[in-house]
């Protein structure tokens, strides 16, 4: 290596929900409210993204859903489910990706998530997740932002990231399916894949010299 030259980077870091993970409301919801309009419709004006977002960023899901509930009393039991049965919007993973995570492994690359989350997914991480899909279980650690109280794109959770796993920023690539998330990545120090198919991201990877 040149004393100018990038070094390659030997962990892999990858987003959870729309990487690994179909993560969507609706799995849960099409079991609760048949109506597909009317789904939609609590989905956009009740459950809101800006609402659970705020549990990205460390609310407490408990109170998020009781002061919903206040403001949609007819609507409680509906509320309840988002983080009482958030597991079922985690139900469906991407087979190419959970075989791209299996042949990392099987390589002895370090693998890492890092999800903007309620803090509830960092348990689900360690125990459930895993025994759902199997695949997950080849990850050495994770971090949630809703857990922590940063969120991609900031600098501070990647650093974090780079923290909690013993590794400098240069030594890992990050995969996300959200650009801005890429370009944190990439402002803290890190490699990064912006992914929008397996086939794509496996290319990337390899290119870089990971045994994809």
């Amino acid at each position: 290596m040149t004393p100018n030259s990038t070094p390659r980077p030997t962990v892999v870091i990858f987003d959870l929900g729309g990487v690994l993970i179909d993560w969507n409301p609706r799995h849960l919801y099409r079991k609760l409210i048949p109506d597909p309009v009317e789904m939609e419709r609590f989905l956009a004006n009740v459950t809101t993204p800006q609402w659970h977002g705020l549990q990205d960023r460390g609310g407490d899901a408990a109170e998020a859903t009781r002061q919903l509930q206040i403001l949609h009393p007819d609507k409680e039991a509906l509320i309840a489910a988002f983080y009482g049965r958030f597991d079922e919007m985690l139900d469906h993973a991407f087979p190419d990706m959970a075989s791209l995570v299996d042949r990392l492994q099987a390589a002895g690359t370090p693998l890492y998530v890092l999800s903007n989350a309620p803090a509830l997914v960092d348990d689900w991480l360690r125990g459930p997740g895993h025994r759902r899909h199997p695949f997950l279980g080849h990850f050495r650690g994770c971090v949630v932002s809703g857990l922590v109280g940063h969120c991609k794109p900031d600098t501070a959770i990647y650093e974090l990231m780079a923290r909690t796993g013993g590794f400098q920023p240069a030594e890992a690539v990050f995969i996300d399916d959200v650009l801005a998330n890429v370009e944190g990545a990439r402002k803290a120090g890190m490699a990064g894949i912006h992914h929008r198919s397996a086939e794509q991201t496996t290319a990337e990877l390899q290119a870089l010299g990971l045994a994809a």
